[in-house]
């Protein structure tokens, strides 16, 4: 943790809707000017896509067949340890893109599947966004965890979480809806041993549930607007905030314990912005007053 240069770490697995928080901070940074670095998990995977199909195959023939995106030996953890660890010491560290799909490429001019060169992050920025899979992990070999000022974690319940990787990756990415089963079914023990454990690591989970029916998630057609949802939001020590604020701000709100309110889905970029960003001028505002 660093008060000159301090980090948000926005983590959840993949499909459970980081990538739409990173834009509520992108909106708040923008309002409050302030000067952030972004960093996405997916430039510390060990692979490219080639190659990860290579390791896969490897990892198979020696009885392996859960390896995935999820584990530890398919990312760079200690490198990314390394990275909070030089931005809170210094504000500096180093990091690349990995494209996904045909807008990044037309913007990177990197072809699908791989990795943009690595480059250095913006200099003289306020603190660092990142936004991904291990963003909160804590092994027997690295600790991200406990470099981040402000971890944020991003859990729907597993079926809707599933029905958002099903449609994003039919959509987006080309793949049938075998395809993305078989991923999901390859990667669930890593997910039970590296995603799961992040979340008593937060400081704050959000977490999405459907209002609808969403038992069988590998047929469904559509995924459960946020008019069809509730979002429990928790928070790991309540003391400081306002929950009498949040829940006359937040119609149709309510506490289920001492240290979680639940709010329609509707309302949840509007939760974000009244909780987060006061929590972001705390942190900006420290680091004004050190510097």
């Amino acid at each position: 943790m660093s008060i000159k240069h301090p980090i948000i770490s926005v983590t959840g697995s993949s499909g459970a809707g980081t990538s739409s928080v990173r834009q509520t901070f992108e909106q708040i940074f923008r309002r409050e000017q302030v000067r952030a670095a972004f960093v996405q998990g997916d430039a510390f995977h060990r692979y490219d896509r080639c190659d990860m199909e290579k390791a896969m195959r490897a990892a198979a023939k020696r009885g392996n067949h859960n390896f995935s995106h999820f584990g530890a030996e398919a990312n760079l953890l200690e490198e990314l340890e390394q990275l909070f660890y030089t931005y809170g010491e210094t504000g500096k560290g180093r990091t690349r893109l990995y494209i996904h799909d045909i807008d990044e490429q037309r913007a990177t001019g990197a072809p699908i599947g791989t990795f943009t060169p690595w480059t250095d992050i913006e200099s003289d920025t306020d603190l660092l966004l990142y936004e991904g899979l291990h963003g909160a992990i804590k092994t027997e070999t690295v600790d991200v965890a406990r470099h981040a000022d402000l971890r944020i974690g991003v859990v729907p319940v597993i079926n809707l979480e599933w029905i958002q990787k099903i449609q994003r990756d039919r959509a987006e990415r080309g793949y049938t809806t075998e395809e993305v089963t078989q991923a999901i079914l390859r990667r669930m023990p890593d997910y039970v041993q590296y995603i799961c454990p992040q979340f008593t690591q937060t400081d704050i989970n959000f977490q999405r549930i459907p209002t609808v029916d969403t038992s069988n998630p590998f047929i469904a057609r559509w995924i459960p607007t946020p008019d069809e949802s509730m979002v429990i939001i928790r928070f790991k020590d309540p003391r400081g905030i306002d929950f009498a604020y949040l829940l006359s701000m937040l119609h149709d709100s309510f506490m289920s314990r001492a240290n979680s309110i639940v709010i329609p889905g509707s309302k949840l970029d509007l939760a974000m912005q009244l909780i987060l960003t006061p929590l972001i001028l705390q942190l900006v505002e420290r680091r004004r007053r050190v510097l």
